[in-house]
């Protein structure tokens, strides 16, 4: 069953339109990644989704209800979560504040949520009542992606949640968004990481300069030598 359809869809942030014509679409349950080089759009289709840009023209649907132009704090009812790439946490809070803070839409945490979440990233737990800003960098993006959790999305949109790790810690990250899919969530992925992230995804897109360019399973765009060359370093 279709989650999320993007069809021809512009967008961009005030007057400077930055996509033109893309078209998208993940699957309930399914894993997707965006790639391509720098400026071409990525994040953007992804801020666009979660109601953040400036909406110009096409559709956005999600679940069957056309969600395109609705704000952020309307989009979160209708179950998507959005981690961004950046000051994705509140520093001063404690982990289990911020986690807290997930659920604000709901009257009470529900306990099974961050129980949940604690399964995924068993280090939440442990540092619980320490302060998100005394938490190394990979530990802040998993508690990030933790608060998007905390209302159980049906689609989970992270925008780059490898940048800025250690090399030796992109692997794990990435393994614990394939843990997360694997529970059930669908994924929209944005990642720097290409080879790795087409790897581990069931299909990719390669947007450029705000258009797409390719679109395939992750294994094929790994395979086609166009993609290597242009976008994947041969």
């Amino acid at each position: 069953m279709t989650l999320l359809e993007v069809s021809d869809l512009d967008a961009g942030y005030g007057d400077l339109q930055i996509l033109e014509g893309v078209d998208m679409v993940v699957d309930d349950g399914e894993f997707v990644t965006i790639v391509g080089p720098n400026g071409a759009g990525k994040s953007t289709v992804m801020k666009t989704v979660f109601g953040l840009t400036t909406f110009m023209d096409g559709e956005v649907v999600f679940d069957g209800e056309d969600i395109a132009g609705l704000a952020p704090e309307e989009i979160i009812h209708h179950g998507l979560g959005y981690v961004p790439q950046n000051e994705n946490v509140f520093p001063s809070l404690s982990v289990e504040e911020n986690l807290e803070m997930g659920a604000y839409i709901l009257d009470s945490v529900p306990q099974d949520s961050l129980d949940a979440v604690y399964d995924y990233f068993p280090i939440l737990r442990e540092r619980s009542g320490q302060t998100a800003g005394s938490l190394s960098g990979g530990q802040q993006q998993m508690l990030a992606m933790g608060r998007a959790l905390m209302l159980d999305p049906d689609l989970l949109l992270l925008d780059e949640p490898s940048a800025g790790l250690a090399p030796d810690l992109v692997d794990e990250m990435l393994d614990r968004v394939e843990t997360i899919n694997d529970g059930g969530t669908a994924i929209l992925m944005v990642e720097q990481n290409a080879k790795e992230a087409l790897r581990r995804c069931d299909r990719g897109y390669v947007l450029v300069q705000g258009q797409n360019r390719h679109e395939d399973t992750g294994d094929a765009l790994l395979a086609n030598q166009q993609v290597r060359e242009d976008f994947l370093g041969g």
